[in-house]
């Protein structure tokens, strides 16, 4: 009996704060393989919850112990993608030191104002940085704290490595930095003179930031007999772009949508102001190295409460507002007072009295405008003064019709697409380093689009970029 032959795949690990998953993909970039895992957090030495970084490891060692039992596969490379915002302190060994620090974790502000005093002040150093003031979601605050406060620790790090890099390092052995790492809201890299700010040296931690690698960079695998090669890793939301910037030449952004919902302009390396930083717009950097101006929402999160409160209010499940219909009438009946250009981070629903609603589908619909024009000032942020003419949403509102089609009445000028595409960030990972591991040319049909056209509704007028 003839043996089948195996298929050629790439693995990818996407970790998430939640959801840490294995993707194996074959050439046409098709799941052919996935394991998921959650884990319960740890402690960190101040008591504080933080990712358990062992039974993350041994996770890894796990899941790629099973692929290599699996008689289906040829594993050919493996890439990461992680969260960012988070060090992983290694000695000579290889050896963490201390536990993985959650970047939700408080701040001295003592601190705080010792660093900023001494290297411009808080502006003149966000704006050089692309950096708001983050406290511990600056890595590079991370690593200043850990000298101030635990010298003795300090000075036996080999390498404070992003956790991607960490990930990678694990199988190949071989430590690098990367930019789309570095260059997320981390107060390490200074995007006017694309390079360290010069604190790192100042401070003398230089020598403890790995070698940088180009993203598409590969490395053998640290394990005797074993032929697949190993990329440096990527930082989660730089990863999510790739797929686009592959699959698209025109100018866009790409509004990805989830707890957060941040507007990326890849196409937008126009240095921060003042007033965008005050606004909490900020850079990322893509695989090729160049900035990535993005503004945030916290507006996933707004609508799972507001849903809920709505839900409450009516006495109806939150599983009804899954399927809502658009529905062009009620959308051009509700209100826009309460919207306030000045203050439109501050979401109005949150005030409004749901007495004044007479079933919770107005309700809902009236949630939806709200989120929608504040989605509008935020996008608009990073779309002045480019040239990108479409707007590409993905993650859970991408699904939302009546996001959708309310995002495109207060769009109207620009082509609004729902994209569907499962994976994106661990689908990036694998197309950075398709070279070394697949034999086909890059697929040009990964990403499904649907556009949504224009129809008046009150939001149209709210403002005109």
């Amino acid at each position: 009996m003839l043996r089948e032959e195996k298929i050629p795949v790439v693995a990818v690990f996407d970790v998430g704060k939640t959801n840490k998953k294995l993707f194996l993909f074959d050439e046409q970039y098709r799941v052919v393989f996935e394991r998921s895992a959650r884990f319960i957090e740890t402690v960190d030495e101040d008591g504080d919850p933080c990712e358990n970084l062992d039974s993350l490891r041994l996770s890894i060692f796990d899941s790629l112990r099973e692929v290599f039992a699996n008689e289906k596969f040829e594993l050919k490379a493996i890439n990461f993608a992680s969260y960012g915002a988070s060090l992983v302190y290694i000695d000579e060994n290889g050896t963490p030191l201390t536990p993985l620090q959650n970047y939700l974790k408080s701040y001295p502000q003592d601190l705080i104002k010792e660093f900023y005093q001494q290297y411009g002040g808080e502006e003149l150093f966000a704006a050089k940085t692309a950096s708001p003031v983050l406290g511990s979601l600056n890595s590079g605050m991370q690593l200043y704290r850990l000298k101030k406060e635990k010298p003795e620790v300090f000075k036996c790090v080999k390498y404070a490595l992003h956790l991607p890099q960490y990930l990678s390092f694990l199988i190949s052995g071989k430590a690098f930095s990367d930019k789309t790492s570095l260059g997320c809201h981390t107060n390490f890299w200074d995007f006017e003179k694309d390079e360290y700010h010069q604190w790192v040296k100042n401070e003398g931690m230089l020598d403890k930031m790995a070698p940088i690698a180009v993203s598409d960079h590969v490395s053998p695998a640290n394990f005797p007999g074993n032929s697949y090669s190993v990329g440096v890793g990527l930082h989660d939301s730089s990863a999510a772009l790739i797929p686009y910037l592959k699959s698209f030449k025109e100018p866009f952004v790409l509004l990805s949508t989830g707890t957060w919902c941040i507007s990326l302009n890849p196409f937008n390396q126009q240095v921060l102001t003042a007033e965008e930083l005050n606004q909490d717009v900020l850079c990322y950097m893509q695989y090729e190295g160049k900035a990535v101006k993005a503004s945030r929402l916290f507006s996933g999160f707004a609508y799972e409460q507001q849903i809920k409160r709505i839900a409450n209010y009516f006495g109806c499940d939150v599983v009804g507002f899954r399927n809502i219909d658009y529905r062009q009438e009620l959308a051009t009946s509700l209100s826009t007072e309460n919207i306030k250009t000045e203050n439109w981070r501050s979401l109005p629903f949150q005030e409004r009295d749901l007495s004044e609603f007479e079933n919770e589908i107005k309700a809902y619909y009236q949630l939806m405008v709200d989120l929608v024009v504040q989605q509008y000032y935020s996008t608009a942020l990073v779309l002045d003064g480019t040239a990108a003419k479409r707007i590409f949403v993905d993650g859970g509102f991408s699904k939302n019709v009546v996001f959708m089609n309310l995002l495109a009445a207060i769009f109207p000028n620009y082509e609004v697409y729902a994209a569907h595409m499962p994976q994106a960030t661990a689908i990036g990972a694998a197309l950075v380093i398709h070279q070394v591991w697949n034999t086909k040319p890059l697929p040009n049909d990964i990403i499904e689009l649907k556009l949504y056209t224009p129809h008046p509704t009150k939001i149209e007028n709210e403002a005109t970029i």
